[in-house]
């Protein structure tokens, strides 16, 4: 049982949650993943990155969106609210170093993940640039948290509300294009954007990874719905990553089996929808 100490609506669908969870956040590293279930027995297991974590407070912070059934029942708990099940940390943290130079990608949601990444890499005394974007300014999150991060710090958006109006693949080809090139890049995102910013960054032969925390179902590496092609092997994210070169990444086989789940998802969060608006109108009508 994990009790909800904090909650905040960050943008249109999209919600910060800070968590009690002491033993996760002594444990957890950057670039790793709980699992949660809003319930026992019919909940479906949600793997979630640790976008922050407070070791005096004892607690752990994660940032959802609201895109299917699992993440719209979530999203309706408050706080001092009780979430059944929370398992962590998972998942291979983010190896960390002093590379150099590091750029930063992180799309939409993909700040999220990005956050505690780009905070040890900075406490790690690289020098970080940062890009974040989103489709328009009302989508953007952690601008003010990661801005403080950054040595150098640029917002994209799509349709040019806010920032530079730009995906962020271009602002990350102009970085490669200096001299010296940055040391390394990770990008975290939506599965496309992933893909072109490995695609950006490969003719400069800047070594990329990626975060594939989009793909995963059950989290311990017992279901196999989060295997991945990675060069000539495959790979299970939840286990073998969740980051992985993404010059290696077989981005259309990964997109294509992301896009086999869209109609179940859509028509499970429909139903969820329509099931809480009869639940309502019959609390009004009484």
């Amino acid at each position: 049982m994990t009790r909800i100490l904090h909650k905040k609506r960050l943008a249109k669908d999209v919600f910060l949650m800070k968590l009690e969870a002491p033993l996760i956040a002594e444990e957890r590293l950057a670039g790793q993943f709980i699992i949660l279930q809003t319930d026992d027995d019919y909940g479906e297991r949600i793997p979630l990155t640790i976008a922050d974590a407070d070791k005096d407070e004892g607690s752990i912070t994660i940032i959802f969106q609201v895109v299917g059934k699992s993440t719209q029942d979530l999203s309706q708990f408050n706080e001092g609210d009780v979430i059944p099940t929370v398992v962590g940390p998972l998942g291979k943290p983010t190896h960390i170093d002093n590379f150099g130079t590091v750029v930063c990608v992180g799309g939409g949601i993909g700040v999220a993940p990005l956050h505690p990444i780009a905070q040890a890499l900075k406490e790690a005394g690289n020098e970080v640039i940062i890009i974040i974007g989103a489709r328009n300014k009302d989508l953007l999150i952690l601008e003010e948290k990661m801005k403080n991060i950054a040595d150098e710090f640029i917002v994209c958006t799509d349709d040019g509300s806010y920032g530079r109006k730009a995906l962020v693949t271009e602002p990350l080809k102009e970085i490669c294009e200096r001299n010296p090139k940055p040391d390394m890049a990770i990008a975290i995102g939506p599965p496309v954007m992933m893909k072109f910013c490995s695609e950006t960054t490969r003719p400069y032969d800047v070594h990329t990874l990626v975060s594939l925390n989009t793909i995963m179902v059950d989290g311990t590496g017992m279901c196999g719905g989060c295997r991945v092609n990675v060069g000539n092997e495959v790979k299970f994210v939840c286990v073998d990553g969740p980051e992985f070169d993404g010059h290696l990444v077989d981005f259309d086989n990964m997109i294509s089996r992301l896009n086999s789940y869209r109609d179940i998802e859509r028509h499970a969060h429909r139903c969820n929808l329509e099931i809480q608006f009869d639940e309502k109108k019959s609390e009004i009508e009484k």
